[in-house]
């Protein structure tokens, strides 16, 4: 039943499902011409890597209009990196129940009662970057009077403009296809830097913690985010090990506060050999800076992999479970890594099969150590061959 939401949960499509048919009445609407709109709500709640994933369509957006006021509807999560974003005027934070973590968003009374105050702003369009019911209410609720985003999700019927979200295609794609909508396809987005720049106070504070550093820095991030995107600890150490010890290099650990016993554990498998263990010590601005610095960044389907593309770094990227078709790092060096499995990229990331769960699924435990220390040494050898060249 209702098959034509992309919602793989079958419960969860059930009830969007039925939500949309409530929400018919509300899919008449008039056409409006395609105008220059003076003021833009754009909204990405979610996750970083979400929010990263976007950036060109943000770029894109204030190529279209230069003139606009274009305002940013975020996650407190991810104000900090939100802020260093090109083109964007204001950042409308808000934590919404269903990502924040719990106990710590907005009662749903709160939650309307602030996407009704941004009515004050008086946009002229609202453009949702994500498929989601809940996200296209709260375009509905801020009185745009003109509001682009998908109906794959469910909502449909909140939006003057819902396209079909494409699972074939890279989300960044699905978020410029929503750009070049709302222009009437008269600005069609090529390829702007999605990129963005650590603060000099992060990029010093970066630097004091590599200052003993070698000048080959291989950056390692362990904690995969969720049990059914974590790789093998003990791989991750073996990795570690076979890069550290060639000359001249350097394994720098990163992650979050949260991520420290899974940081502490490859820790003590790389035994006495020379690290720089980063993990917890910078905020995200600070975490910017630190990926920047690294000429490589190993890693699972993950946010720091977003930011490490978002600041120019190569990186290795091993994928499980997630289709990278859809979420791979938008880096101009890296190499994505994944086996080839009858059920793999089943995209069950929040919910995994049964058989998957308590262990490392199959997708993951596919990939050995030789081919992560290999795709990394071709990066690193593809580098001294680019400097070279340009030296």
């Amino acid at each position: 039943m209702f098959d034509h939401l992309q919602i793989y949960a079958p419960r969860e499509r059930i009830l969007v499902g039925l939500a949309d048919v409530g929400l018919r009445p509300l899919a008449w609407r008039r056409r409006r011409p395609v105008v220059a709109p003076k003021k833009i709500l754009l909204l990405r709640l979610e996750r970083i890597g979400d929010l990263l994933m976007v950036l060109e369509a943000i770029a894109s957006t204030r190529a279209a209009w230069p003139e606009a006021e274009i305002d940013l509807a975020v996650g407190s999560w991810n104000a900090p990196i939100a802020a260093l974003i090109p083109g964007v005027t204001r950042l409308a934070v808000v934590d919404v129940p269903w990502l924040a973590r719990e106990g710590t968003g907005l009662s749903w009374p709160d939650l309307w009662a602030q996407a009704r105050s941004w009515r004050a702003r008086r946009y002229d369009l609202a453009i949702n970057f994500e498929p989601d019911i809940r996200s296209n209410l709260l375009a509905w609720l801020s009185g745009a009077p003109r509001r682009v985003g998908y109906w794959t999700g469910g909502g449909g019927a909140l939006m003057t403009d819902a396209l079909a979200y494409d699972p074939t295609a890279h989300t960044s794609a699905n978020a410029l296809a929503l750009v070049n909508h709302a222009t009437g396809g008269s600005w069609r987005p090529g390829t702007l830097p999605a990129a963005i720049t650590p603060p000099p106070t992060a990029l010093a504070a970066a630097d004091a913690l590599l200052s003993r550093a070698r000048p080959r820095r291989v950056g390692l991030h362990v904690a995969g985010g969720r049990e059914s995107k974590q790789w093998h600890l003990a791989r991750f150490a073996e990795v570690g090990r076979a890069l550290a010890t060639e000359p001249d290099t350097t394994l720098v650990l990163t992650g979050g506060p949260a991520d420290r016993p899974l940081v502490d554990e490859v820790r003590g498998l790389l035994g006495d050999l020379s690290v720089i263990d980063a993990a917890g010590t910078l905020d995200l601005p600070g975490t910017a800076a630190l990926l920047s610095r690294l000429d490589v960044l190993i890693t699972g389907d993950t946010g720091p992999m977003h930011l490490a593309a978002a600041v120019g770094t190569p990186v290795v990227a091993l994928f499980g479970p997630s289709d990278p078709r859809r979420y791979g790092p938008l880096a101009a060096a890296q190499r994505v890594l994944r086996v080839q499995l009858p059920c793999s990229p089943c995209g069950q990331v929040r919910l995994p099969p049964e058989r998957c769960r308590g262990h490392v699924p199959d997708c993951l435990d596919g990939i050995t150590v030789d081919t992560v220390v290999g795709a990394a040494r071709e990066l690193l050898a593809s580098l001294r061959t680019a400097g070279k060249e340009t030296g």
